[in-house]
């Protein structure tokens, strides 16, 4: 694999995500990109037990590009890289980790391919509910970022606003050899400010929350609009 990049993609006003994802779509078909199958990557979180001081989010992560593997991603950052029978292996240990309930998040879509890109775009999703867009751009002949990341930029530039910069984990990975371990910290930091943007939604429109906490609600994610080129 080479350099991949995540980034979310803003729903403008009016638009349903379907009908954003179909554009996108449209878009990368226009430019000549070949569908060459669907992708997943889903997320489930565990809780560690209240005996665990101080206490631990686990999340497994998979990703359909390692069907082999399964990531083991601790909310301290440490990553492991796991045989797909690690997700039998917690139900052993549910004294010590137990699965959080209606938690699981994924996103899914076409992937496709144009030239030394492959291009997924995703729809994210927590159970039946609708969360966001991610897109995932990665150049397959470099494994270093900063050597390639103007170029995945101006790529980007063809069918969206192409974001100033890396995601924010990215960017202090820069001069490193990429790692399949490197797209599920991007992953997993969208889906977790997707979480959080949408419990910050909840709470904006509970006016009796408001009232009876006296708190602001917590401000939402602001992410640089990406709007697609006329």
């Amino acid at each position: 694999m080479g350099v991949v990049s995540v980034h979310q993609y803003p729903i403008p006003d009016g638009k349903t995500g379907q009908q954003v994802i179909e554009h996108l779509n449209k878009c990368l078909l226009t430019l000549g990109a070949q569908k060459t199958g669907t992708f997943t990557v889903d997320c489930e979180t565990y809780n560690s037990a209240p005996n665990i001081n101080p206490p631990r989010i686990l999340n497994i992560i998979h990703n359909s590009e390692h069907p082999a593997s399964c990531f083991a991603l601790l909310d301290t950052g440490t990553c492991l890289v796991c045989d797909t029978n690690f997700d039998q292996i917690m139900l052993t240990v549910s004294g010590l980790y137990s699965a959080k309930k209606s938690a699981k998040i994924e996103s899914k879509g076409t992937r496709f391919q144009i030239n030394d890109f492959i291009v997924k775009v995703g729809s994210v999703t927590v159970g039946p509910s609708f969360r966001g867009i991610l897109i995932e751009v990665e150049y397959g002949p470099c494994v270093v970022a900063n050597y390639c990341w103007d170029l995945m930029r101006e790529f980007m530039g063809s069918f969206i606003a192409a974001p100033r910069d890396p995601h924010q984990y990215l960017q202090a990975k820069m001069n490193e050899p990429f790692t399949p371990i490197d797209t599920i910290q991007q992953y997993n930091d969208h889906f977790n400010a997707l979480r959080k943007a949408n419990v910050a939604s909840i709470v904006a429109t509970t006016p009796t929350h408001q009232a009876n906490s006296g708190r602001s609600t917590p401000s939402s994610i602001v992410q640089q609009p990406i709007a697609s080129k006329q």
